[in-house]
């Protein structure tokens, strides 16, 4: 709701005014995306080529066929020519038909093939961005990417690469064989075909500019839904409902406003081709006529060119049709071809510097940290603490304090702009991210579970787990008879209309750290949606888990961390108190401060 609908709309009309400069670019990637495929693209384009010109040689032949007939009214039709043309024009029609059949499975194959391999590379792409991406891009608009524009670049070039590829070498063969036939007659036809020409020309030039506002706008609104359905009960509860409906009737209004200028200014080619194809039918009677008055053709002639002059004037109609999914094409590519280029995280194939075997020693020297959108702005002024191997640590603070920030940093999920982070005397910046994250085991506040059985969940990238390893951590997590009670048990199926509660899904994904086994863990408030009785039984478990592993808990329940280690107390990114419960209780600070006022509020 924080994203009004002035700001969105008018962002949209203005980049999508400036990125239609950029469509040549953007189609220019696609077709360089595409060279891998150039040998057998190649060889489609002989084949169109082939066929154009055997279906624009029928006309021709048609026009022998046809003074046969013609001379033969007044006296007697031979039989013989007339039998060696029709043999001919099947052979020609069916020679022809073979090459239009093959070089449209090429290109469908071609087509597909690309379409496959983009979504590919998409999906590569999303692992190798850094979480800066995400923090600063909604979601539903880097999914609109990832669908709508990736299928609507195949559906362009499965429906309208092929239709050009035949359109221009029937364009061009036509051309030949009516100039070949007369010249005076393919010179009148060709000038009229051109005010089609140049009026579709102009057209494409204005339309395109609206076809980018028509992505980017479609994109924008998938975010904005995306935003809102995740948020339903609390737009629900807050009566937001008719600021949400505002805002979306707005950009709603902005998708409908570019799409309507696009198809109207694209659906104008259409009517005028037909008018451009009309008016060549009327030329071509005219000085057919007066040609045939003063004995300079023959009557097959115009019959020839009533053929060819739909011919000529069909590659038009099927490019001004193409043209409208290609400026989409173009669109699409443009944000495609964006997302593919934003800056990746560092290649990391130098790093040959791995812990294994951990003992879990972790280490913050003097580290400092701000977010590359607003560098002058420090989260992390000069955080110091060594934990050692096995110790439960436990950091609480204020909201904004910095606290996830630092587990963030650790995970290597940033980079901190000042300082080093060390774990087993190791500085995490000089091992493969992978091999950082496999150190750990998380728990989040946010729960994901996703449409899958409970076992693919609890397993979830986890190998060689036995069954009763799997059970043994869902009792301790107090979620075995639970399971049991379902349908299908561990089978069953978990998708939005399984009737699992916000705290059942967050005992799962605490279930499923137990059953990753990772030598350190971190827990960011992991039993904030449970009840109290669950709490205690999860407690239990978190116990079990953390023992002898280094951990790190992220906690505003302050009573869940009663028995770590150390706790550090953290404010406007510094670490301003640090020790056990008892004797941060004892130094009445500001830890005592924030302990004593939730039993305060609780009261």
């Amino acid at each position: 709701m924080g994203r009004g609908p002035m700001g969105r709309g008018g962002a949209m009309a203005g980049m999508g005014a400036g990125r239609a400069n950029d469509t040549r670019g953007a189609l220019g990637k696609l077709i360089a995306y595409c060279r891998s495929q150039v040998r057998i693209i190649f060889f489609a384009l002989i084949l169109a080529a082939i066929g154009a010109i055997f279906t624009i040689i029928g006309p021709n032949q048609i026009s022998r066929l046809t003074d046969y007939i013609y001379d033969g009214l007044s006296s007697e039709i031979d039989m013989t020519g007339v039998q060696s043309v029709t043999l001919l024009l099947l052979a020609i029609y069916l020679i022809s038909a073979v090459c239009n059949f093959t070089q449209q499975y090429i290109m469908q194959t071609v087509t597909q093939r690309t379409a496959k391999r983009l979504r590919g590379d998409i999906d590569t792409k999303i692992n190798r961005l850094p979480l800066k991406y995400f923090s600063g891009n909604a979601a539903g608009d880097v999914l609109s990417r990832m669908t709508n524009d990736v299928d609507m670049i195949g559906q362009a070039m499965s429906n309208s690469l092929s239709n050009l590829v035949t359109a221009f070498a029937q364009f061009v063969g036509c051309l030949i064989m009516m100039f070949y036939t007369n010249w005076i007659m393919a010179t009148t036809t060709v000038l009229a075909t051109l005010i089609g020409l140049v009026l579709m020309i102009v057209i494409m030039g204005h339309s395109q500019k609206y076809f980018t506002a028509r992505q980017k706008s479609l994109g924008e609104l998938n975010g904005f839904i995306e935003e809102m359905y995740s948020g339903h009960d609390t737009i629900r509860l807050l009566n937001a409902g008719d600021e949400v409906t505002k805002t979306f009737s707005s950009m709603n209004q902005a998708v409908k406003t570019a799409n309507f200028r696009s198809q109207f200014l694209s659906g104008l080619m259409q009517p005028l081709m037909t008018f451009v194809g009309n008016l060549g039918y009327v030329v071509v009677c005219v000085v057919g006529a007066a040609l045939i008055i003063n004995g300079k053709i023959t009557f097959g002639v115009i019959t020839a060119f009533l053929i060819y002059t739909r011919l000529f004037e069909s590659p038009l109609r099927q490019v001004s049709q193409a043209m409208t999914q290609v400026q989409s094409c173009a669109a699409a590519s443009e944000r495609v071809f964006e997302f593919l280029a934003e800056e990746e995280m560092e290649d990391e194939s130098d790093k040959t510097q791995h812990i294994d075997n951990i003992h879990g020693e972790v280490e913050f020297r003097h580290v400092k940290f701000a977010y590359p959108s607003a560098p002058e702005k420090e989260i992390i002024h000069d955080f110091s603490v060594k934990v050692q191997p096995g110790q439960k640590v436990a950091i609480v603070g204020p909201t904004g304090a910095g606290k996830t920030t630092i587990v963030n940093l650790l995970m290597r999920f940033f980079e901190p702009t000042g300082g080093t982070i060390l774990i087993d005397g190791i500085p995490t910046e000089n091992i493969p991210r992978n091999n950082v994250h496999s150190q750990f085991g998380m728990v989040l506040q946010d729960t994901w579970l996703f449409e899958g059985t409970v076992r693919e969940n609890l397993l979830y990238n986890t190998q060689g787990v036995t069954k009763e390893q799997m059970i043994i951590a869902c009792k301790s997590c107090g979620i075995h008879s639970f399971i049991q009670a379902l349908p299908h048990g561990y089978d069953s199926v978990l998708s939005d209309n399984t009737a699992i509660s916000a705290g059942q899904k967050q005992l799962m994904t605490i279930a499923r750290a137990m059953i990753q086994n990772s030598p350190m863990l971190i827990l960011d408030e992991a039993t904030s949606s449970v009840d109290t009785k669950t709490e205690m039984l999860t407690q239990q478990a978190m116990d079990k888990l953390t023992d002898r592993r280094t951990s790190f808990v992220i906690a505003h329940r302050l009573s869940t961390i009663k028995n770590a280690d150390l706790i550090l107390v953290m404010r406007d990114g510094d670490i301003v108190e640090q020790g056990n419960h008892e004797d941060l209780l004892k130094l009445n600070g500001f830890y005592a401060e924030l302990y004593n006022s939730q039993f305060e509020e609780a009261s």
